[in-house]
């Protein structure tokens, strides 16, 4: 599913044209990366919640050249499906 079919779907079942669907969700995108870029985290009850994930520090090794490389500790997105959600998909 594309963003574009989303957006079709939701202005279907809202009843509001696509281009209004369509700047809410942009809207709501950027804000939850804006906020996860912050550091902050986003809960949506019943559906999951966005985090921020710390990476730790460790040794790597580039293949190519054969050597070692330092990967400083980082942190990534993630999303953690909630249980009602995890559950709908795992009983399709």
């Amino acid at each position: 599913m594309t963003k574009s079919d989303l957006v079709n779907q939701i202005a279907i079942a809202t009843g509001y044209d696509k281009a209004t669907v369509s700047v809410i969700l942009e809207s709501t995108m950027a804000t939850i990366k804006k906020n996860i870029a912050e550091g902050e985290n986003i809960y949506l009850r019943g559906f999951g919640s966005f985090i921020n994930k710390t990476r730790a520090a460790k040794v790597g090794r580039n293949i190519s050249r054969s050597m070692t490389v330092y990967v400083p500790e980082h942190k990534i997105p993630s999303f953690k499906p909630a249980n009602d959600f995890m559950s709908m998909v795992r009983n399709q």
